[in-house]
């Protein structure tokens, strides 16, 4: 009988040339800090695939937490047997009578060229085998049971089927970036898509008590509880805004207030970014989703910004991101009803049009970089971790 095995295939890593040995090296080791709880397992990585040695663990629960490890295109349930084709035949029609499978295919790949038998001949013996052995047939175009059979140096991996991974590539393999994360339904989508593609994430809340709850810091933690399983630990800064808000609503008539306030929240997010190396900003705006997200409003509002901002939901429809939220599981958390410091004072008529000189004007009837630096200095953070134990500065 075969040795258990997971097969781990790498995805978009291959086409990373030169560097493909450190993105291999950190996946490898994200895979083990996320398999750290099985203590019997052991791994091999290579620069192809990496194969985790099941022992005495069960493939249905590993493969739980392999589903949710960025980086990894997809990974199969294997048996590894020696590079016999005794043994090989005798692998594949166990498990053909062990399925409940009528049709069957063999594909084999053939990777030792000193392998004495060719991948055709190794197909039509083994088909030969099964057919007389049980009562399945073969069919070529659409099998039950297709079985891969890949010969290598020493071994052969035998599987049947395959589980698609998260994709992407390893966290933080990227670089940092300084996540602005409202709380609403989006920004949680958006976060998940930066860490997806190996960005490492910090993100920025803006507060405004006692107009906002303390049950949406609450829901901002539970957010990222959610995202830990994706990257596991999240340094959150919370930043108090309520006496720069209510100032901001002073000078700036309700149709740019909205324009005005989140030219505030890019400078301090800036800063922050900058002073804790993050390399960008991100958000989770829409392009024309509400009257700050016109393509007028978002250059309007960046132009106060010198650092990059990445929007990965800027083409995506609201339903198409609703779905993305309910699958990774933050959707029903995004709709508790506790507002943010974005919806808590009404506005009438907000601008899609914003004009730059018309900001200009607003900005320089008061010393606005005065609350930029008290936000600053009152920043408090605290790290979101995967067991639950946030600690708070």
């Amino acid at each position: 009988m075969g040795t258990d095995l997971i097969l781990v295939r790498f995805g978009e890593l291959s086409t990373k040339g030169k560097n493909i040995k450190d993105f291999i090296k950190k996946l490898g080791a994200d895979i083990k800090e996320k398999l750290k709880s099985f203590s019997t397992l052991s791994y091999r990585i290579e620069h192809d695939h990496i194969y985790i040695e099941l022992h005495e663990e069960k493939y249905e629960d590993v493969s739980k937490r392999l589903l949710d490890v960025p980086g990894i295109g997809s990974f199969s349930f294997v048996k590894r047997v020696p590079e016999d084709i005794e043994e090989i035949i005798n692998e594949v029609l166990r498990s053909c009578k062990n399925n409940s499978a009528k049709t069957f295919k063999i594909i084999t790949k053939r990777i030792d060229k000193l392998f004495p038998y060719h991948s055709d001949e190794v197909n039509r013996m083994i088909a030969e085998k099964v057919l007389k052995n049980t009562i399945m047939s073969v069919d070529v175009h659409n099998p039950e049971l297709p079985i891969h059979i890949m010969i290598r140096p020493g071994n052969c991996y035998i599987y049947s089927s395959s589980q698609k991974g998260l994709g992407g590539y390893p966290v933080g393999i990227a670089g940092k970036s300084l996540m602005l994360l409202s709380g609403g339904i989006d920004s949680p989508v958006a976060a998940f898509n930066m860490i997806k593609r190996g960005v490492r994430l910090e993100c920025i809340h803006f507060s405004s008590p006692p107009y906002t709850s303390s049950n949406v810091i609450t829901k901002i933690r539970d957010i990222l509880h959610v995202l830990n399983k994706y990257q596991t630990s999240i340094k959150l800064y919370i930043v108090p805004f309520t006496e720069f808000q209510e100032e901001i609503y002073k000078y700036a008539d309700t149709s740019y207030a909205i324009t005005i306030m989140r030219r505030m929240m890019l400078r301090i997010s800036e800063a922050i970014a900058r002073h804790h190396n993050c390399l960008v900003l991100s958000s989770g705006e829409s392009v024309g989703q509400v009257a700050s997200q016109t393509l007028k409003s978002i250059a309007a509002i960046e132009e106060c910004s010198n650092m990059p901002i990445i929007r990965p939901l800027a083409t995506v429809d609201k339903v198409d991101i609703i779905n993305e939220a309910k699958k990774i599981g933050t959707y029903d958390i995004s709709i508790r009803p506790f507002e943010d410091c974005c919806t808590i004072f009404e506005v009438k008529n907000p601008t899609t049009c914003p004009h730059l000189d018309k900001i200009k004007e607003i900005e320089s009837h008061f010393d606005y970089q005065k609350y930029v630096v008290d936000c600053i200095a009152n920043i408090k953070y605290e790290y979101i971790t995967l067991d639950n134990s946030d600690e708070e500065f």
